[in-house]
């Protein structure tokens, strides 16, 4: 009798694990690595739902390699070592075949040793600050001169002549503005004609420092203010300039990290006149963003849910990957990191974006002017998408850098002067 029962339960324990095994052949994990908490969950939020509205979507038209897509959700709680081991954790326990996530580049040098020691994959969908190209990381967001230094070239032709660069304190802003500083010194400004100033995340009493941009901006040239803000602290600070009376007329601010998500929490007619610099807005009047804009007011099941810059960045890296995936007829990492190499989609604004051979692709280059319904009215545009320069032209240590991982050279620091990969040398 006990012989008979202990076989059963066998019996019934292996059809449980076949069970297990043949459904885990049968999908294809993917990571969401975002913050749901914390300082930044107010950006990072939207970009897991994004993931989610496309996998559901993909999943739909029959999933990749006839398998359905399965999203691994994670919280790194707007905590920067967290990310690490949020990623480790999806890579080596949830066996993901990619990550897409991160917003701030902090969280993304966190994850970065994980992904290329696990040799994994990470899709970034935001604008940063260059100086880096991995083998690892497919970089979807803006490099410095596809949002940055067009935004400074757009603000020259308005005439301004001094620069408050304000920024959260972390490597992003300082790096971005290193470049700016010395961008805009190349074209002749000089130390007073700057004002830099970085505060911690979170940071909510601006009276100080929009104080000090106010008394900067009174020197008989025309100013204008820089942003690097990141995450919930761009809602006290716009509240400041508003209660202060510092209008877009007078000091023009130029936001990288601020988008329609961010406004969604502000009072925008204050703000009305203020600009953004990104590679996609939501006005944008396309039909591929008009077929975006309705499956993401359907998945979500409210309308007044806003698209943003971040958004169409993880649309175009997504759909990078399961072209490059069905290109390489696997998900081996080796081979989807070279598949992705020259893919080309649709991107939201009626073009098409490139995978280039330094793992960040081609995107154009925008600037909004804020309106008082919290959308962006497009004020000046590149005429062809950009290629983006991950080591930039201005920096000593970085100009005479390129990154190509296409074979022979699998290189993302090849020092052109020397001939040798490995950077300056310095």
């Amino acid at each position: 009798m006990k012989f008979k029962n202990v076989a059963k339960i066998s019996f019934a324990l292996a059809l449980s694990l076949g069970t297990g095994l043949a459904h885990a052949e049968d999908t294809i994990k993917i990571g969401v690595l975002h913050s749901l908490s914390g300082t930044m969950a107010i950006s990072e939020t939207t970009l897991k739902d994004t993931v989610l509205m496309l996998v559901d979507e993909q999943n739909k038209k029959g999933g990749v390699l006839g398998k359905k897509l399965e999203a691994v959700v994670v919280d790194p709680a707007s905590d920067w070592p967290l990310f690490a081991e949020k990623a480790r954790e999806l890579v080596q326990k949830e066996k993901v075949s990619a990550i897409f996530g991160c917003w701030t580049s902090v969280s993304r040098k966190s994850v970065l040793p994980v992904v290329e020691e696990l040799n994994s994959i990470l899709f970034y969908p935001v604008q940063y600050e260059g100086e880096e190209s991995s083998k690892n990381v497919f970089y979807t967001g803006a490099a410095p001169n596809q949002q940055a230094i067009p935004a400074v070239d757009y603000l020259l032709k308005q005439g301004v002549k001094r620069w408050a660069l304000v920024g959260t304190d972390y490597v992003y802003p300082r790096t971005a503005n290193k470049i700016l500083e010395a961008y805009l010194k190349s074209k002749g400004f000089t130390d007073e004609d700057i004002y830099i100033s970085y505060t911690p995340f979170g940071h909510s009493d601006w009276q100080s420092i929009v104080s000090d941009i106010k008394k900067f901006g009174t020197a008989g040239k025309k100013p204008a203010v820089v942003s690097t803000i990141n995450g919930d602290a761009n809602v006290p600070f716009y509240k400041e300039l508003a209660n202060q009376g510092v209008s877009a007329k007078d000091i023009p601010v130029v936001a990288f990290s601020v988008g329609e998500e961010e406004l969604t929490g502000i009072d925008t007619k204050p703000l009305v006149g203020h600009l953004a610099a990104w590679n996609y807005f939501e006005s944008v009047d396309c039909e591929a963003n008009e077929e975006f804009i309705e499956a993401w007011h359907k998945y979500t099941g409210n309308e007044n849910r806003v698209t943003n810059d971040p958004m169409e960045a993880t649309y175009i890296g997504f759909n990078m990957w399961v072209k490059a995936v069905e290109k390489a007829g696997t998900t081996d990492s080796d081979a989807v990191q070279d598949a992705l190499i020259g893919v080309a989609v649709p991107n939201l604004s009626g073009g098409t974006a490139t995978m280039m051979p330094n793992h960040h692709i081609t995107k154009p280059v925008l600037i909004g002017e804020i309106q008082d319904d919290g959308q962006f009215e497009v004020v000046d545009s590149t005429p062809t998408t950009v290629v983006a320069d991950e080591w930039s032209d201005y920096l000593d240590g970085s100009k005479d850098l390129i990154a190509d991982w296409r074979a022979p050279l699998k290189c993302g620091n090849f020092n052109v002067k020397t001939g040798k990969c490995g950077g300056s040398g310095k």
